[in-house]
């Protein structure tokens, strides 16, 4: 998306990243900032032939962040031990899908944070055991944003743009770049790796009822590589070659919005459901049915 998470992460992993807690240290920070600046005025001189930075206005433009967030800082991780022994619920939320994670993901076509549920832990600074319920967030299609394998992937440009059009509150572009999302089916082999990786005691399936237009619904249920039928999410190298094998699932073909329990959801509706449940073998105990938070199913 070309904002710079890449170099961001390179920073802290070089050691030359930037703690909350530093701001509070003007005279180290001071002397940290013109020590970083100087190596990064030599990639910026001598690389991208750009004008070099200022460390002083640097400086200052941290000074006023630090301003900025001085009444939320905290020791989060004492404050949510604290939680812990009050026997309070916290809720820890991830962003983005397991395929972006950089170890576990389509490498290099990832973002630069783990996206999984047990890193949240690490995030907040508390024992992984203590992460109970992993709700993993499954659309009832794909999309994509940017390059990268996607087997599901509907090709006819004018069926990915119907599927488009009616997909997501408003239509499936990217948050950030506003780009047209690639689009594809239901690819269970994908879900299945993802809710693994992510440890997922349950599942919330979305944007059911954008595809109450369609007849059939074709799901991804296997991958052909090389000849052979796998089920397995593979490497990313043999994901070049992965060919989709589909199941022909019959549509509903009508609109299922307003409905608000499960019961009365027409039967090929539920059928997809089911079928999508037993496909990726966690329980799916939420089923969204519309862009507003009153328009979820609780199963």
């Amino acid at each position: 998306t070309k904002s710079g998470i890449a170099p961001f992460y390179s920073d802290k992993y070089a050691k030359i990243g930037f703690q909350v807690s530093e701001l509070f240290d003007e005279e180290g920070l001071k002397e940290k900032v013109y020590r970083v600046v100087e190596t990064k005025n030599v990639l910026i001189e001598h690389l991208y032939h750009k004008e070099k930075l200022d460390p002083e206005e640097i400086y200052q433009t941290l000074l006023g962040y630090r301003d900025m967030i001085e009444p939320y800082v905290c020791d989060t991780s004492a404050f949510l031990h604290q939680a812990l022994k009050e026997n309070k619920r916290i809720l820890l939320e991830g962003q983005l899908g397991s395929l972006k994670d950089p170890d576990f993901g389509i490498y290099p076509m990832v973002t630069s944070s783990s996206t999984l549920a047990s890193y949240g832990a690490i995030g907040a600074g508390i024992p992984g055991y203590e992460i109970k319920d992993v709700i993993t967030v499954v659309k009832a299609y794909s999309s994509a944003v940017g390059a990268g394998e996607f087997v599901s992937e509907i090709h006819d440009e004018a069926e990915a743009e119907e599927l488009r059009k009616r997909g997501g509150d408003g239509g499936e572009y990217g948050a950030t770049t506003g780009r047209p999302r690639r689009m594809g089916w239901f690819d269970a082999v994908a879900s299945r790796y993802g809710c693994q990786i992510q440890g997922a005691t349950e599942v919330a399936l979305t944007v059911l009822d954008c595809l109450g237009y369609l007849k059939e619904i074709p799901v991804c249920v296997g991958y052909e590589i090389d000849g052979e039928v796998v089920k397995d999410f593979p490497v990313t190298a043999k994901l070049a070659k992965a060919k989709p094998v589909y199941e022909t699932l019959p549509g509903w073909n009508c609109d299922i919005r307003g409905i608000t329990e499960y019961d009365k959801l027409p039967e090929n509706c539920r059928r997809y459901i089911e079928f999508i449940e037993k496909e990726i073998g966690v329980p799916i105990t939420m089923v969204s049915n519309g862009p507003k938070r009153s328009e979820i199913i609780y199963r």
